[in-house]
């Protein structure tokens, strides 16, 4: 047994998934992958799946493994409670996690360091008039605080964009962005090293929204990314910066678009991605030579520096 796994030795871990957010269902199917990675590394596993009494389940274990996406899990809120008990845990703190999760803050975060980021509008009062001189259609309505592409529209006229701002709020503040034709993308940060760039390309649907992430067959993946040699490093390094940016620690995905020149623009930075054998990190990962159960516990690694 190498010294990094006998430091887990006799250690309880508490994988943390489902939670109550649109993305239970992929938070759950995570949560048992992860949890059969780590038995079959002989790991002692607790499973919890976090409600809204979490709090009363946070003991028996050692180590929290987060496999929880959106609210409460991604946000900050579940690394808050862990930090104030002093259990050590995966993946990004208070701070990325609360910055990764709000899309608004984590674009002003990238356009200040000059990573580039699609152009966008927001307004506590969404101006229509306002919105149009600053954008052109098609223009995407998105949720702030979202994953999984729940609640985004594309819309391509003025009367298609009055009635997704109407029905917007029902997933929360949102705010509007430029719609970039081109290919979808997303680049993984495992300790502070780029992963291969995964190629998402829809097969049936204008974008890579919830049915294509979840339904087999709807989307190919190509990894490494059919992209130009410099476009490609480029697009490596401004995953890191946008990783950087937002005080990630250990491990996110970055989600991309690229224009029709391969010219790329950060999407989002998610800190807690998809944990399926089949989600983008893990391909990434696997192109590089990492397999699932390497991949899971280099993530459990990154709670090394609270232990």
């Amino acid at each position: 047994m190498d010294k990094e796994r006998k430091k887990f030795q006799n250690k309880v871990i508490g994988v943390l998934y489902g939670g109550w957010s649109s993305e239970r269902e992929i938070s759950l199917a995570s949560g048992d992958c992860v949890i059969e990675a780590l038995r079959r590394q002989g790991f002692k596993v607790k499973p919890i799946d976090v409600q809204r009494d979490f709090v009363k389940k946070l003991k028996g274990f050692d180590i929290a493994f987060i496999a929880l996406h959106g609210h409460p899990g991604e946000d900050g809120t579940i690394q808050g409670v862990l930090d104030f008990m002093g259990i050590p845990y995966t993946g990004s703190g208070v701070l990325g996690s609360a910055i990764g999760m709000d899309k608004i803050t984590s674009k002003r975060l990238f356009k200040s360091l000059d990573i580039p980021t699609p152009a966008f509008y927001y307004h506590e009062q969404t101006d229509i008039n306002e919105a149009i001189l600053n954008l052109d259609f098609p223009i995407v309505v998105k949720p702030r605080a979202e994953g999984s592409s729940v609640g985004i529209k594309i819309v391509d006229s003025r009367k298609d964009l009055e009635l997704a701002v109407k029905r917007a709020p029902r997933y929360g503040d949102f705010f509007l962005e430029q719609y970039i034709p081109g290919m979808m993308a997303t680049c993984g940060i495992v300790n502070g090293v780029p992963l291969p760039i995964l190629e998402i390309a829809p097969r049936k649907r204008k974008f890579y929204d919830y049915k294509s992430k979840y339904t087999k067959g709807m989307t190919e993946y190509v990894v490494p990314a059919r992209i130009p040699d410099r476009k490609y490093k480029k697009t490596q390094k401004f995953a890191l910066d946008a990783h950087r940016a937002i005080r990630a620690h250990g491990f996110s995905r970055v989600d991309f678009v690229l224009d029709r020149n391969h010219e790329p623009y950060v999407l989002e930075v998610n800190t807690i991605p998809g944990l399926l054998a089949e989600s983008n990190l893990p391909l990434e990962a696997r192109a590089m030579g990492l397999n699932y159960d390497e991949l899971i516990f280099e993530i459990l690694k990154t709670s090394l520096n609270r232990l």
